[in-house]
C-alpha cells in the first residue's frame, strides 16, 4: 500500500499546486474479492495532502464502497469500480514502462497513458494482457514506481515547456 500511496502523491504534487491534467489508476488485485480499480482525477481531487497517510486514507475509503461495474465516487476526485487491468487496457492506449524498453528520451512523440507495475513485476497473466504494448524505459537502472513517475513527469514537463 505504501508504494501505491507514493505513486499517487508523486503523480499529482508540485511544489505549491497539483497536476490537474493527470489521471492515476490503481489496479488492486488482492483478497478478498474481485480486482478493483481506484481512479484519482487531478482536476477534481480534494483532501489529498502530500503525505502517504492522506493518500492511503482516500484509497481505503474508496475500497470500503460497494463497488459496481462503473466508477463510483468515494470522495471528490476519487472513485472505484470492479474490474482490473484487462478492462483498463480496453479503455486506454497504454505503453508499458519497464527496464528493457526504448529510452523515453529517444522517443520522438510520447504517448498519453503509461502503465507500470508496483515493486513486483507483472505476473504471467498480466504479461499476456500487455503482450504487444510498446515498451519504454526511463533510464538504465531499475527504479521504484514513484521514482519512475517522477522521471517520466520531468521528461513530459521538459517537452511541454
Amino acid at each position: 500500500m505504501d508504494v501505491l500511496c507514493r505513486v499517487v502523491n508523486t503523480s499529482f504534487f508540485l511544489s505549491h499546486d497539483l497536476r490537474r491534467d493527470v489521471v492515476c489508476y490503481l489496479v488492486l488485485r488482492g483478497e478478498p474479492g474481485p480486482d478493483k480499480t481506484v481512479r484519482f482525477l487531478g482536476d477534481r481531487v480534494r483532501y489529498l495532502n502530500p503525505d502517504e497517510r492522506s493518500a492511503g486514507s482516500l484509497i481505503k475509503k474508496a475500497l470500503e464502497l460497494d463497488a459496481g461495474h462503473e466508477f463510483r465516487e468515494s470522495t471528490k476526485g476519487v472513485s472505484v469500480r470492479v474490474g482490473g487491468l484487462d478492462r483498463l487496457l480496453t479503455e486506454h492506449s497504454f505503453v508499458l514502462l519497464e527496464e528493457g524498453g526504448e529510452d523515453i528520451r529517444a522517443a520522438e512523440r510520447l504517448p498519453e497513458a503509461f502503465l507500470l507495475s508496483d515493486h513486483l513485476n507483472l505476473d504471467g497473466a498480466e504479461m499476456s494482457l500487455v503482450g504487444e504494448l510498446p515498451r519504454y524505459s526511463v533510464g538504465p537502472r531499475s527504479l521504484h514506481g514513484d521514482h519512475t513517475v517522477t522521471v517520466l513527469l520531468n521528461e513530459l514537463d521538459r517537452r511541454e515547456s
